[in-house]
């Protein structure tokens, strides 16, 4: 079983920053794909950022230039920086690993909220 854990959400006005966390935990030897995705009220869960172990990355094209997307492999952790922040990202974000032995994890989700 592996255990997401997201942080760092929270309520930023219109071209703020905020910095999120992902931590996983549990039984896995690594994980080659850790993403963002995010969920407005009324809106499918859409892709925001993944990044592999590797480090190749790929963003939605409504973030790209704005948030950044790392990771620290010996900490099964990753990390997405928004700047530029817009009331258009205002989501519940959630942090996604895998898939592990064939199953993809996710996290409860954290929630941003930019104001205008």
């Amino acid at each position: 079983q592996v255990q997401l854990v997201e942080s760092g959400g929270g309520l930023v006005q219109a071209g703020g920053s905020l910095r999120l966390s992902c931590a996983a935990s549990g039984r896995m030897l690594s994980i080659n794909s850790m993403g963002w995705y995010r969920q407005a009220p009324g809106n499918q869960r859409e892709l925001v950022a993944i990044i592999t172990s590797g480090g190749s990355t790929t963003y939605a094209d409504s973030v790209k230039g704005r948030f950044t997307i790392s990771r620290v492999n010996a900490r099964n952790t990753v990390y997405l920086q928004m700047n530029s922040l817009k009331p258009e990202d205002t989501a519940a974000y959630y942090c996604r690993a895998g898939p592990i032995n064939g199953i993809t994890y996710w996290g409860k989700g954290t929630l941003v909220t930019v104001s205008s």
